[in-house]
């Protein structure tokens, strides 16, 4: 028999209606003979509006009590699915992440899964029943309540799925499945029908928020098939898997735009051994993640050095550049927070020479300065004025002639 894991996020058990909604769907997945377990996230804005709650009552929750706190958003939601599930006619069970073995680090608020004990849901399953889980969550050994983070429904899915062995994994969203740009952006993009776990993750890393990042690392580490689908209708969405089973491997699959963006430049910096060592370091230190960075020759023996962090770190990312700056007697710390970063995303990139010609090329006609430029196997991304990041999407798209002959349907987020 085959199992199938179903992962439905917040917006697809937003209400009574969308649940009963959900519920026919699983149902009608049981009934067509397959195994089912539902991952379940918090109904709605519910998580967020526990963090609003705990905030009126401390700006510094204990983190503990936070986990106990946010973990109760999940309960609500999976314990309403398996009682529209009865009402279907379906034996349905509901189980915190705890009483279905997820077992994590001792971390709150980001732990990471460490194994999973299945037993239990698989003796559920044997006796016919769907098992209805709740995301996001799990216990550690010492029997304290964790939280995965944002995503970490998506996580708790394809963890459950590998650790059952199961066929598929079925993330139902709000959205058809993964564009070849943001419809709202590009209102010809096309759905894809299937995309390598490499090019998935590169999409969400660089804002795509279809997948969660940790959700696509797991199911490339042990080749579970993903399938994103939309919860509001019944399309067939796209398929995530090993690049060597495409049956097409097209330069460009996919073009994302990150807002999140800030550019910071040392300049003048001492040419000698040592200096990013140095700067990089204390940046890591401080916990602020770097993107791109790129070094020129400013002079004889003197060169700058300029790189990008989340728009959120920017305050620390200047403090801690300007610090250094100060010890290796660099002539100044410039900083920009009007920028955006656009890249192309192909898993057949290295087979097609020109590719990054033709992505220059298109940015050089619509007269986009690029600022700064950073490659890999499968990603050309490059650092633009935020206020062209539009314009640069859509040339881009239509210079690589992704766009679809039809408009797709399109349900924007909550």
């Amino acid at each position: 028999m085959t199992l199938i894991v179903q992962k439905y996020g917040g917006t697809s058990v937003g209400n009574a209606d969308r649940i009963k909604h959900v519920a026919e769907r699983i149902a009608q997945t049981k009934r067509d003979g397959n195994d089912v377990v539902v991952v379940v996230s918090a109904m709605g804005h519910t998580t967020d509006r526990l963090i609003d709650l705990m905030g009126e009552i401390t700006p510094e929750p204990d983190l503990r009590e936070a986990d106990m706190l946010l973990a109760t958003g999940e309960q609500v939601s999976i314990a309403l699915v398996a009682m529209a599930l009865h009402c279907q006619g379906i034996k349905a069970v509901s189980l915190m992440g705890a009483q279905a073995g997820i077992m994590t680090e001792k971390k709150h608020a980001k732990a990471q899964i460490l194994d999973i004990h299945t037993e239990r849901v698989r003796g559920l399953l044997d006796q016919g029943y769907v098992v209805v889980v709740a995301g996001f969550q799990g216990i550690t050994e010492d029997q304290e309540i964790t939280t995965l983070g944002r995503g970490g429904s998506d996580t708790t899915a394809v963890a459950l799925a590998a650790a059952l062995k199961a066929d598929m994994c079925e993330i139902y969203t709000d959205v058809p499945g993964v564009f070849t740009a943001d419809p709202r952006t590009v209102p010809t993009a096309k759905l894809l029908p299937e995309i390598s776990y490499d090019e998935m993750l590169e999409l969400a890393s660089l804002g795509a928020q279809v997948l969660h990042p940790r959700s696509v690392e797991y199911a490339k580490k042990y080749g579970i098939f993903i399938r994103v689908r939309s919860s509001f209708d019944a399309g067939p969405g796209t398929v995530v898997k090993g690049v060597e089973l495409l049956e097409n491997q097209k330069p460009v699959s996919g073009i994302a735009a990150d807002l999140n963006q800030v550019k910071l430049a040392l300049l003048e910096v001492p040419d000698k051994p040592g200096i990013a060592a140095k700067l990089f370091t204390a940046l890591a230190e401080e916990g602020i993640n770097v993107d791109m960075i790129i070094q020129s020759v400013r002079g004889e023996f003197a060169n700058d050095i300029a790189f990008t962090v989340g728009r959120n770190e920017m305050a620390r990312a200047l403090a801690v550049t300007e610090k250094v700056g100060a010890e290796i007697g660099a002539s100044g710390v410039i900083h920009d927070a009007d920028v955006a970063k656009v890249s192309i995303v192909g898993a057949g990139m290295i087979n097609h020479p020109g590719t990054a010609a033709t992505m220059f090329t298109a940015l050089a006609d619509a007269s986009i300065n690029i600022q700064m430029i950073s490659t890999s196997e499968i990603k050309i991304s490059c650092v633009i004025s935020r206020k062209q990041v539009q314009e640069a999407v859509r040339m881009i798209h239509e210079r690589f002639e992704l766009s679809s002959e039809e408009v797709p349907v399109f349900v924007p987020c909550d």
